[in-house]
């Protein structure tokens, strides 16, 4: 019996809980070798050793982290998700709405968009 190929939504759900293991190489391997992750407040950041890299150099500080998907649509290979980000920085808690655009490729994230208000992110810091 064959494995069923996961839709995008199943993909990106599964993403998105693997950020609470904070595991940068396991998220990365969400992406395929040419990914491209683009944080909108930063510049795109391209291929998977370089997205690890980035992933885990922005979350280095982050305790615990726990991502609440509020609406995913998919649409051909597109997968849009609407969150809220719940982080950890020692004892400082960060709730982040977000909106993840993502473009699939092989069952991978080829591009990932996210939107959020980086000063959002920055006042629950103090």
């Amino acid at each position: 019996m064959e494995a069923r190929e996961r839709s995008g939504t199943e993909i990106i759900r599964a993403f998105c809980a693997c950020w609470s293991t904070l595991d940068a190489a396991a998220l990365a391997n969400y992406f395929t070798e040419d990914g491209t992750y683009y944080n909108m407040p930063s510049v795109p950041t391209q291929g998977r050793a370089n997205i690890e890299q980035f992933i885990a150099a922005f979350s280095a500080s982050w305790t615990k982290t726990d991502w609440e998907i509020l609406n995913i649509l998919e649409q051909g290979s597109v997968v849009i998700a609407e969150r809220v980000d719940r982080i950890m920085l020692g004892d400082k808690a960060v709730e982040l709405p977000c909106c993840g655009v993502f473009e699939l490729e092989n069952g991978k994230i080829k591009v990932w968009r996210d939107y959020f208000d980086l000063n959002t992110y920055m006042k629950a810091l103090g």
